[in-house]
């Protein structure tokens, strides 16, 4: 009966961590700690949505949409998506429009060829960017409804016409009709 004891109790110790981890991760923030890693042998094609950090060693091609996490493309990483995050940071390479809530980081191993709105924005020395940066993005623009421009012509007062009147030949006697 003592053995049966000492048997099944390093059992029990054994599920516990295992189920206090998982209630732990469960009900921890998806902001904190590192996130979700694509590495680099995954190529993942289509769009990526979540509530977790995201680093991207590996290739991505379709959209990605983190707005209230960070997302990094590491030296490695190789990205034809646009980024919508709240911090964007690239060390690898990048094609396509860049949306950061916060700020966009491009390091010096950086290549981004895509337009970048962001409130901050931190080109380091090195890095490789084509494209156009919107510090001040405010509101987004609506597009407003455009209607035709109905043109009125205002009729001009007609000028007075010449009628002849009954005068004998070889007489040059006109008078000006208004009508």
């Amino acid at each position: 009966m003592f053995e049966k004891h000492k048997s099944s109790k390093p059992e029990q110790n054994r599920q516990e961590p295992a189920s206090d981890n998982f209630a732990a991760s469960a009900s921890a923030p998806a902001s904190s700690g590192k996130g979700a890693i694509i590495g680099p042998g995954i190529h993942i094609n289509g769009d990526i949505s979540g509530n977790e950090n995201l680093v991207i060693e590996g290739k991505v091609d379709g959209k990605i949409r983190l707005e209230a996490n960070h997302v990094e493309v590491g030296q490695s990483g190789q990205v034809n998506a646009d980024i919508t995050a709240k911090v964007i940071k690239i060390s690898g390479e990048v094609k396509g429009d860049l949306s950061g809530i916060e700020k966009v980081v491009i390091s010096r191993s950086g290549n981004v060829h895509g337009n970048i709105v962001a409130p901050r924005m931190t080109l380091e020395d090195g890095a490789i960017f084509k494209g156009s940066i919107d510090m001040d993005p405010g509101e987004p623009a609506k597009p407003q409804e455009v209607k035709p421009v109905k043109k009125t012509v205002e009729k001009a007062p007609e000028a007075p016409k010449a009628v002849a009147t009954d005068k004998p030949k070889g007489s040059s006697a006109y008078s000006l009709n208004g009508g």
